[in-house]
């Protein structure tokens, strides 16, 4: 697999002199995403060579996702979580909700990370069980969402709220600033990149996500 940035229990960031350094070790308590795609896919009852079928990963490289060797891509993550049969939300550490709380509702300090290298998902929408996951995603400079074009069914949708990206959709391309808005097909494929030196936050929305192990 290309594009994959290796690493230990977190990302590992490319320094100015071309050196790899660790970022912070995760916080007590906090799941890795390794951790997280193992446990799915002993939940599912399925063997690393399964996985590797379903997902069109590798079944080394599924090794080193799920002993946090290395950071997957987006589409590397698309594949096993849809091999997998998993919504977007299970891939993300939960913490515990407010006891008063109804599930409808998520507290603003209470947001799990996805750490994907150069870009990092911030799920807002609620753990319940729905179709329709809301996230931000925050793009830094020189951050996109992999080599590979995306494609699943699904819609998606959402806005610029800082900085700019560029997205790309079929072939056409637009960018897009803060306050600038999007509704496409997902099954298109799709990509986007920042290419400024600011980093960017992007409200995210996936909707009517058919979970399928086609990818």
């Amino acid at each position: 697999m290309k594009n994959e940035n290796l690493g230990g229990r977190r990302p590992m960031t490319q320094t100015r002199a071309g050196k790899r350094a660790e970022t912070a070790p995760a916080a007590e308590g906090e799941a890795s995403i390794g951790a997280i795609v193992r446990r799915l896919r002993h939940e599912r009852g399925m063997s690393l060579q399964e996985l590797a079928s379903a997902s069109g990963v590798s079944i080394g490289m599924l090794s080193q996702v799920e002993r946090d060797i290395a950071n997957p891509s987006m589409r590397v993550l698309t594949g096993i979580r849809r091999a997998l049969n998993a919504p977007l939300s299970a891939l993300f550490a939960e913490s515990r909700p407010l006891a008063a709380d109804p599930e409808f509702v998520r507290r603003a300090g209470k947001r799990p990370m996805l750490e994907l290298g150069h870009l990092r998902k911030e799920l807002i929408s609620s753990g319940s069980a729905h179709n329709l996951q809301i996230m931000i995603l925050h793009i830094d400079p020189g951050g996109s969402s992999g080599a590979t074009p995306l494609s699943y069914p699904a819609e998606k949708g959402g806005m610029v709220l800082s900085g700019e990206v560029v997205l790309n959709v079929g072939g056409e391309e637009a960018l897009l600033k803060e306050g600038d808005s999007f509704v496409f097909d997902s099954s298109v494929p799709h990509s986007f990149h920042n290419n400024s030196q600011e980093g960017a936050q992007v409200m995210w929305i996936i909707g009517a996500v058919q979970l399928d192990r086609h990818l």
